[in-house]
């Protein structure tokens, strides 16, 4: 089973703070994770190290048994990380993808072609004559088409428009094989929350949730009422277009709602569940 461990990690940039002091987490595979948090919670920062781009300071990270910070040819292999920002060299599609397939012993020209079909691209680019969003959505095609058991993104929808933030979702859903973990560390949590299978929320070097969103739908309920309505058994709400928007509750033999990411998102870093989770 493909998974990457996290066990009692520290790090630092520097020695007067610490991003992390005593992180444990865990990620499986068949599972598409939302990493959120506000800004300098070290989401960037924990994909680096996944991808054995930063070293921890003590602890353990582990990914399918290799250290990633030793780089071996079997770990890079079989992971690969879209970063926020990037640049892609002066030459076309095919050029790259011929420099670049062989690291991916399960590289698929398919899988390539079907992304770029999906996100409306023809395959014959010049990278350098790309905008920022199509660079993007090269990128990610190529990233997974490479086949890498382990796949990490860095605020994705970045430079996406809307279409194209649809599109994202498409290419994505149609990606996913059960032996693949995909993180995701985002503030656009509109642009994935239906996508995502887990959440992870950090917050000042520790983790302040981990569930999966089934498990939040079954306890909770997400909805709107009207601003005369009766705040009976609300958890946490906020003014919106159509009244307030609203946590409450999810009772056994009620409907489950769609999970409101945002919100729940809002009213977990503000400690408004803090007696419910």
């Amino acid at each position: 089973m493909t998974m990457i461990e996290i066990k009692n990690l520290r790090f630092a940039y520097n020695k007067k703070a610490n991003v992390y002091d005593d992180l444990n987490l865990t990620f499986k595979e068949n599972c598409i994770y939302g990493l959120l948090g506000k800004n300098g919670m070290g989401k960037s920062t924990l994909l680096y190290l996944i991808s054995g781009l930063l070293s921890p300071q003590s602890g353990r990270l582990l990914v399918d048994g290799k250290q990633p910070n030793k780089r071996t040819p079997d770990f890079l292999s079989d992971i690969y990380l879209v970063p926020e920002e990037f640049d892609l060299p002066k030459m076309s599609l095919k050029q790259f993808t011929q420099y670049h397939k062989d690291f991916y012993p399960n590289f698929s020209f398919e899988q390539l072609k079907r992304c770029l079909r999906d996100f409306e691209l023809a395959e014959d680019l010049d990278l350098k004559a790309l905008s920022l969003g199509d660079k993007k959505k090269v990128f990610m095609s190529f990233a997974l088409a490479s086949g890498t058991k382990i796949l990490l993104m860095d605020e994705p929808t970045n430079g996406l428009d809307i279409p194209s933030k649809s599109l994202f979702r498409k290419v994505i859903a149609g990606s996913m094989s059960e032996d693949r973990i995909l993180v995701i560390s985002t503030h656009q949590v509109h642009d994935v929350e239906s996508l995502l299978d887990h959440i992870v929320i950090l917050d000042h070097q520790k983790v302040l949730f981990n569930a999966s969103i089934a498990d939040i739908t079954a306890r909770y309920d997400f909805k709107y009422r009207h601003q005369s309505e009766q705040s009976e058994g609300v958890l946490y709400a906020e003014p919106a277009l159509q009244g307030n928007a609203v946590i409450t509750p999810h009772h056994e033999n009620d409907e489950e709602t769609p999970l409101n990411l945002e919100l729940f998102f809002n009213a977990i870093t503000k400690g408004a569940l803090n007696e419910h989770v």
